[in-house]
């Protein structure tokens, strides 16, 4: 009877750690190439009705990237512009139109905002995505083309999710970008492995039973990709530079929990602000909490550096 626990227990112990290595193994190549969400002309004419409700302008900006890679978005000025501009970063699987209720927000207020596809997203080109690795480098060419066109007065940027890691990425090697706010980031690559290989509804089990797979996962995607997943980290991106973040983390958000945010709100150097949206999902603040998403977006690009403080709710 003991032996037989004890097989029983020495398989329960073993054979998930091996089919979730050959599950990391098979889906390494699927986390490189996301599903397009395409800029369909229905979402364009959604967009640019949004434009016109904000009596702003919307024009092409096709930027080419260090590699080659051609990145394809829009700039859109409003009415009375005030000198700033605001990068929108949007989420894995989707496109420029999906920080349109961002956009809104800020054109009201007279911000000037770029919307681009990111590499492997919409319309632009790239044979995959790299979560940051290369993105911050297409950033940083983003930035060069608005200032040789438009001269800005201040740059900041906002994302979501994949987006929010990218900007923050961004912002820690480009000084250009004077301030972020990040809705739902990873805090690295590899942490954002431990909630996907735990189903996204137990990250314990990502980190232990599971962890190996989200080690061979990340491990065989960075030698297809050519880089490092150690690497690709928005802690340590806001630890290496310090820019001042506002870091808005949904409470009841299982795709990437809040301990991702509130480890970047620690490791961050400079003015922070960590907002809680209670019963939020992911990358739902601005749909739970409209008015509020609103007032401390603006008031935090309006001062950028604010007091250093965590609002737990």
């Amino acid at each position: 009877m003991l032996r037989r626990v004890l097989r029983i227990l020495l398989i329960l112990l073993v054979v998930p750690p091996i089919v979730s290595v050959v599950m990391g193994w098979l889906v390494a190549p699927s986390f490189l190439h996301p599903v397009r969400r395409p800029l369909t002309p229905d979402l364009v004419r959604e967009a640019d009705a949004s434009f016109a409700h904000s009596r702003a302008h919307r024009e092409d900006f096709p930027v080419n990237a260090p590699d080659g890679a051609l990145l394809r978005g829009w700039k859109v000025r409003p009415e009375k512009p005030n000198g700033a501009w605001v990068l929108l970063f949007h989420g894995v699987a989707d496109n420029r139109v999906g920080a349109i209720g961002q956009s809104e927000i800020l054109l009201a207020a007279g911000y000037s905002v770029v919307m681009m596809d990111q590499r492997a997203h919409g319309e632009s080109v790239g044979e995959m995505a790299t979560y940051g690795w290369l993105e911050r480098n297409d950033t940083r060419a983003v930035i060069d083309a608005l200032v040789a066109t438009e001269h800005p007065a201040h740059i900041f940027a906002l994302g979501e999710s994949m987006g929010a890691g990218i900007a923050l990425q961004s912002a820690g090697i480009d000084p250009r970008i004077e301030a972020v706010v990040a809705e739902a980031p990873f805090a690295s690559l590899r942490e954002a492995a431990y909630d996907y290989a735990g189903l996204q509804e137990y990250p314990l089990l990502g980190k232990t039973l599971f962890a190996p797979g989200a080690w061979m996962m990340l491990y065989r995607g960075g030698k297809i990709a050519g880089f490092s997943a150690a690497g690709v980290s928005p802690e340590r991106a806001v630890a290496a530079r310090s820019f001042p973040v506002l870091v808005i983390c949904d409470e009841k958000d299982t795709t990437l929990p809040c301990r991702h945010a509130k480890m970047i709100f620690a490791a961050a150097r400079g003015p922070k602000s960590l907002w809680i949206v209670p019963g939020a999902f992911h990358t739902a603040a601005i749909g739970f909490a409209p008015e509020e998403f609103r007032r401390r977006v603006l008031d935090f690009f309006s001062r950028p550096g604010p007091e250093p403080v965590q609002e737990a709710r």
